[in-house]
C-alpha cells in the first residue's frame, strides 16, 4: 500500500516556499528546533511533510503559521510560492503610543546635528 498523500522534506517545502533563501539555512533553522509540525517540536530537516500540516517557525523577528496545500515540483516564482500555503499567522497588535518624554525619536531624516540632540532633551 502506498500513501495517496504527497510529502516532500521540511527544509525542501520551506525552500521552495520562499520563506529561507536556501535550503541549508531552511535545514538549520530545523535542526535547531525552531520548527513544529502540527504543534510538535521537529529536530530533523528530513522530516515528510505534505497538504494539511500546519508549520509554526520563527523567521527573521516575527512567528509564522502556514497551513500546507501543496507539496510543489521546483522553487519558482513569488505567486507560485505563496500557492503552495495559506498564512493562519494572526495579525500583530499595536504598539502602545508613548507617553510623551519617554524615549524621544528623532523626526528628521539622517542621523541628528548636536543641535537637535540637546533640543530632544528639552521636549
Amino acid at each position: 500500500m502506498t500513501d495517496p498523500r504527497p510529502t516532500i522534506r521540511l527544509d525542501k517545502w520551506l525552500w521552495h516556499a520562499r520563506f529561507f533563501k536556501s535550503r541549508s539555512l531552511a535545514a538549520g533553522v530545523v535542526t535547531g528546533g525552531k520548527v513544529r509540525v502540527d504543534s510538535q517540536p521537529v529536530s530533523k530537516p528530513a522530516r515528510a511533510v505534505g497538504p494539511g500540516n500546519v508549520l509554526t517557525f520563527v523567521q527573521a523577528d516575527s512567528t509564522k503559521v502556514v497551513r500546507i496545500l501543496a507539496c510543489g515540483l521546483r522553487r519558482g516564482p513569488a505567486p507560485e510560492a505563496q500557492a503552495l500555503y495559506e498564512d493562519l499567522t494572526p495579525a500583530p497588535k499595536e504598539r502602545p503610543v508613548a507617553a510623551k518624554g519617554a524615549n524621544p525619536r528623532y523626526e528628521k531624516g539622517g542621523r541628528p546635528t548636536k543641535k537637535d540632540r540637546r533640543d530632544m532633551k528639552l521636549d
